[in-house]
């Protein structure tokens, strides 16, 4: 089946470069919401003002409510009874930077999308994929505040499982932000280029690449890496035995600090192997950069990841950890669509 003729206004390379800017935007979104979980720093603001909120306290009063709110939720209460104003704002500054950015991402999407719409630059059957993300966006704000107020009457934390929903779905949007930018530098490069299919080994890296992240979320909001300092036993036991005798199995899958790390770090080497399949896969395809971009990717991560656990958490370290993190989502989107190229329909 041939390909509609492009249009003479629509601008691949333009849209893909603007893409480019907006997913590092996002990376740093990642990263600063990591430093926001390894600070505790979550539950400072207690309420979601969309547009007030961009503004923060900027008088002495204006603190003083913002840490009377603080203070009336279950956190303060059991765990941070008598910490200081100068502690609160700590604590505040980072979860103010992650919905800062949250906003700044949005504009830097929403508003050069509707110039490309209105000049009409962007290539046909891209409009429905660039909404989407757009949709995707917007949900992520929503999933962030029904994160964070599962935290604020019953709990002194967020939830997990909301915690990884809102992670997962940020990975979600960098994958496709990245995959629709590499179909539009292919289409400026060549008009009769067809997008990219996901092929099989793309599909499963994937899906091993989601559980490796949906336990890393998990590890994060149980607070899972401070079980142990060793590795590769955690506290001389391999497998945490006691903790799973505990618990029914599904149970403790989700809910026991213990068997979430393990998991996380055990099932680390099931990613290890799979992107191994998939860069051989995209080097076969004629992308030997990809290929090695991938086994560096998980090559560091596999190192920060074992760090993070012997330093005891240190926040660099961990910081470190969700950056490449990240950075590797973006390598196996890169070998996945590297892989579906060799395939696409002329």
């Amino acid at each position: 089946m041939l390909a509609p003729p492009p249009s003479p206004l629509a601008r691949p390379g333009a849209v893909a470069r603007w893409l480019w800017f907006v997913a590092v935007l996002v990376v740093a979104m990642v990263v600063v919401g990591g430093i926001t979980r390894l600070t505790e720093s979550g539950l400072s603001i207690t309420e979601w003002k969309p547009l007030s909120g961009t503004i923060p306290p900027l008088t002495a009063a204006a603190w003083e409510a913002e840490f009377a709110n603080y203070r009336r939720i279950p956190e303060y209460q059991l765990l941070n009874q008598g910490m200081t104003l100068t502690q609160f704002k700590a604590i505040f500054f980072w979860e103010y930077v992650h919905r800062l950015l949250g906003r700044i991402i949005g504009l830097a999407f929403a508003l050069p999308l509707l110039w490309f719409w209105v000049r009409r630059a962007v290539p046909t059957g891209y409009k429905g994929r660039l909404l989407a993300l757009l949709a995707l966006g917007g949900l992520q704000g929503a999933v962030g505040w029904w994160m964070v107020a599962s935290g604020l009457s019953d709990r002194t934390d967020v939830s997990h499982i909301r915690l990884s929903v809102h992670l997962l779905n940020a990975m979600l949007i960098l994958a496709g932000i990245v995959w629709t930018a590499l179909d539009l530098r292919e289409l400026a490069a060549n008009r009769a280029a067809r997008p990219a299919r996901l092929t099989r080994i793309g599909a499963v890296a994937g899906l091993v690449l989601f559980v490796q992240l949906l336990f890393g979320a998990w590890v994060a909001g149980l607070n899972a890496g401070l079980v142990t300092d060793e590795w590769p036993l955690m506290n001389g036991r391999f497998f945490p035995a006691a903790e799973w005798a505990a618990r029914r199995p599904l149970d403790a899958i989700v809910n026991d600090p213990w068997v979430v790390h393990f998991i996380h770090r055990w099932w680390a080497w099931v990613a290890v192997a799979a992107l191994v399949i998939l860069a051989r896969a995209a080097k076969r395809a004629g992308h030997p950069k990809v290929a090695r971009a991938i086994h560096i990717a998980f090559g560091v991560q596999i190192l920060l990841g074992i760090s993070t656990v012997v330093t005891g958490m240190r926040i660099e370290v961990a910081a470190l950890h969700q950056l490449v993190g990240a950075l590797l989502v973006v390598a196996t989107t890169w070998g996945a669509h590297a892989a579906g190229r060799r395939n696409r329909v002329s």
